[in-house]
């Protein structure tokens, strides 16, 4: 049985490590689904694993559908952590964005494009 918590030490919410995951990022790209990653490196040591998601105001004007995205994104990762973890590895530093302005039917169209991104990675 996985680990299927996402608790508040996961999450990412500082500024700093935002502003340096944008700085030396590298972006993966699957269908609606964009992902930037950070991983840990000897130069660059991180402590443990923080994700966090985002959904542009430029696709969903409306705050209630902006957070039923972020809402499924989150519940994605939590549901699919061990094959993140195994794609990207133990120590990285990750955000989820969606990059389409239609919303998503169910959630199982989010969960398949969010498996499809992680296994893309893994080949």
């Amino acid at each position: 049985m996985g680990n299927f918590k996402y608790p508040k030490e996961e999450k990412l919410k500082k500024t700093n490590e935002i502003t340096l995951l944008f700085e030396k990022g590298k972006w993966r790209t699957s269908e609606n689904l964009r992902i930037i990653l950070l991983k840990d490196k000897p130069n660059l040591p991180i402590e443990s694993s923080k994700f966090g998601v985002s959904v542009s105001k430029r696709y969903f004007k409306k705050a209630v559908n902006r957070n039923r995205v972020k809402r499924l994104l989150r519940e994605c990762y939590r549901l699919h952590k061990d094959l993140f973890k195994e794609s990207f590895g133990e120590k990285t530093i990750a955000m989820l964005f969606w990059i389409s302005p239609e919303m998503p039917e169910k959630f199982q169209d989010v969960e398949a494009q969010f498996i499809k991104l992680c296994q893309a990675q893994k080949k």
